[in-house]
Protein backbone atom coordinates (compact mmCIF):
# COMPACT_ATOMS: atom_id res chain seq x y z
CA UNK A 1 0.00 0.00 0.00
CA UNK A 2 1.60 3.31 -1.04
CA UNK A 3 1.56 5.90 1.73
CA UNK A 4 2.25 9.43 0.50
CA UNK A 5 2.92 12.10 3.11
CA UNK A 6 2.78 15.65 1.73
CA UNK A 7 4.10 18.36 4.03
CA UNK A 8 3.61 22.01 3.17
CA UNK A 9 3.79 25.42 4.79
CA UNK A 10 0.59 27.23 5.65
CA UNK A 11 -1.75 28.84 5.04
CA UNK A 12 -4.21 25.96 5.18
CA UNK A 13 -5.57 25.00 1.73
CA UNK A 14 -9.33 25.00 1.27
CA UNK A 15 -11.25 21.75 1.52
CA UNK A 16 -11.64 21.82 -2.26
CA UNK A 17 -7.89 22.30 -2.79
CA UNK A 18 -7.11 19.42 -0.43
CA UNK A 19 -9.52 17.15 -2.31
CA UNK A 20 -7.93 18.14 -5.63
CA UNK A 21 -4.44 17.38 -4.30
CA UNK A 22 -5.56 13.99 -2.98
CA UNK A 23 -7.25 13.14 -6.28
CA UNK A 24 -4.34 14.18 -8.49
CA UNK A 25 -1.63 12.56 -6.36
CA UNK A 26 -3.63 9.33 -6.24
CA UNK A 27 -4.20 9.41 -10.00
CA UNK A 28 -0.47 9.96 -10.60
CA UNK A 29 0.45 6.86 -8.58
CA UNK A 30 -2.20 4.85 -10.40
CA UNK A 31 -1.15 6.07 -13.87
CA UNK A 32 2.64 6.04 -13.44
CA UNK A 33 3.17 3.09 -11.10
CA UNK A 34 0.06 1.01 -11.81
CA UNK A 35 -1.02 1.04 -8.16
CA UNK A 36 -4.50 0.06 -7.04
CA UNK A 37 -6.43 3.31 -6.45
CA UNK A 38 -8.18 1.82 -3.40
CA UNK A 39 -4.81 1.17 -1.74
CA UNK A 40 -3.19 4.60 -2.21
CA UNK A 41 -3.17 6.57 1.05
CA UNK A 42 -2.48 10.31 1.06
CA UNK A 43 -1.72 12.33 4.18
CA UNK A 44 -1.59 16.13 3.99
CA UNK A 45 0.29 17.95 6.73
CA UNK A 46 0.10 21.72 6.83
CA UNK A 47 2.86 23.14 9.01
CA UNK A 48 3.10 26.67 10.41
CA UNK A 49 5.46 28.69 8.23
CA UNK A 50 7.62 29.50 11.27
CA UNK A 51 8.33 25.75 11.64
CA UNK A 52 10.02 25.38 8.23
CA UNK A 53 13.47 26.74 7.44
CA UNK A 54 15.21 27.38 4.13
CA UNK A 55 18.65 28.96 3.91
CA UNK A 56 18.76 29.53 7.69
CA UNK A 57 15.51 31.53 7.61
CA UNK A 58 11.99 30.47 8.39
CA UNK A 59 9.40 30.59 5.64
CA UNK A 60 7.67 33.27 7.73
CA UNK A 61 10.83 35.41 7.68
CA UNK A 62 11.18 34.92 3.93
CA UNK A 63 7.54 35.95 3.36
CA UNK A 64 8.12 39.05 5.50
CA UNK A 65 11.28 39.92 3.56
CA UNK A 66 13.61 39.53 6.56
Amino acid sequence: MPFINVKMAGPEPTTEQKQELITQITDTFVNVLGKNKDRVMIMLEILPDENIGVGAKTIKQIKEGK
